[in-house]
């Protein structure tokens, strides 16, 4: 199997880089960067690109829930995946589409922020456009690989590093998941028989903030109110119904948190 794969130097681009590069039946991974459609005639060698591949696992993206400027989250989230997916579906090639929880926004209908709306609308068209097509809406996802994120870092991450932290107030609740159960979502899709559709990856359970800093065993406090940024999520949580059939999350909060407090330990 000849695989591209997009982001693959990202967080969980590179954890999946590095799955697919232990499999036996992996012959070869084609990786694409953000930086790829700032050459000219990038649309041109696309072409190239996905007639020599099998599969498609679109992973990378501009991931910052903060970033206000339009023209590039929408160029690099939308623009250059709608390229792509015309392409998959011309070659008749398999999609797996890294997606968000950020899709349902704070309402639980539709997203709160311009990063969400990107995935929000990218999803919609793969869907629509592709026949052979899977969004997988990430939850939110920690663990090793993620140093390069910033400010994007989960908290487990971020509290680590610092030795303390700061929540916002009102006890929001994430599905964290691990990257270790992203990973093997990711490649379920293009090992197994699934149908296409939109499915939801995450632990099945919202926890607090709190709850992941007493894990970690971090001292946190807490910043005022007027410091929640506008469409901030206080609530997520992935529906077990919309798992994939024969995918299952294998890590609990405390059990991922065990396995990374460890990592970043050593």
């Amino acid at each position: 199997m000849r695989v591209l794969l997009t982001g693959c130097h990202g967080f969980i681009g590179r954890n999946v880089n590095d799955a697919l590069m232990e499999r036996d039946d992996v012959d070869s991974v084609i990786c694409i960067e953000k930086d790829y459609i700032n050459h000219d005639g990038w649309k041109s060698t696309l072409v190239k690109v996905v007639q020599n591949c099998d599969v498609i696992l679109h992973v990378g993206a501009i991931s910052d829930t903060m970033l206000k400027d339009p023209n590039e989250m929408m160029n690099c989230n939308f623009e250059f995946s709608r390229v792509l997916f015309n392409l998959a579906e011309y070659y008749d090639k398999k999609v797996v589409y890294s997606s968000s929880a950020a899709n349902k926004g704070e309402g639980g209908s539709v997203p709160s922020n311009l990063y969400g709306w990107s995935k929000y609308v990218t999803e919609k068209y793969g869907v629509a456009k592709v026949s052979k097509f899977y969004a997988l809406r990430y939850f939110n996802v920690y663990g090793p690989g993620e140093q390069n994120k910033n400010g994007m870092a989960s908290v487990a991450f971020q509290a680590h590093r610092m030795g303390k932290f700061e929540l916002f107030p009102g006890n929001p609740k994430r599905d964290f998941v691990y990257i270790k159960d992203v990973v093997s979502a990711t490649l379920h899709p293009i090992f197994n028989e699934v149908l296409s559709g939109v499915y939801e990856v995450g632990s099945g359970e919202a926890r607090t903030f709190e709850d992941v800093l007493r894990l970690m065993g971090v001292k946190y406090k807490y910043r005022d109110h007027s410091e929640v940024p506008k469409g901030y999520q206080f609530y997520t949580k992935a529906n077990k119904s919309s798992f994939m059939t024969g995918w299952e999350p294998i890590y609990s909060l405390e059990k991922g948190l065990k396995e990374y407090k460890e990592y970043l330990e050593s």
